[in-house]
């Protein structure tokens, strides 16, 4: 499969899990959010295929409602820097 092709399977796959968080209630949440908070965990390289996929389906809300507090957390740590 060409990679363009793996990408497109992927963002459609993050754009599922957020539907589905969509439905239990969190309203905004994006593709976009759900692949960088599976990523976050591929610092080193990416894994196999599988268990990209499996990641992706196994995301509970709880944890994906952790990463994004800790990122926001993490962004007004770098804005006060900043200034």
């Amino acid at each position: 499969m060409p990679e363009h092709e793996l990408m497109q399977c992927i963002e459609e796959l993050c754009n599922s899990k957020a539907r589905e968080f969509r439905m239990y209630g969190y309203e905004n949440v994006t593709g976009e959010q759900v692949w960088a908070c599976v990523s976050e965990n591929y610092r080193r390289g990416w894994p196999r295929l599988n268990r990209l996929v499996n990641d992706i389906i196994s995301l509970k809300a709880n944890r994906f409602m952790n990463w994004l507090m800790l990122s926001v957390y993490k962004d007004d740590d770098d804005k006060n820097e900043k200034k």
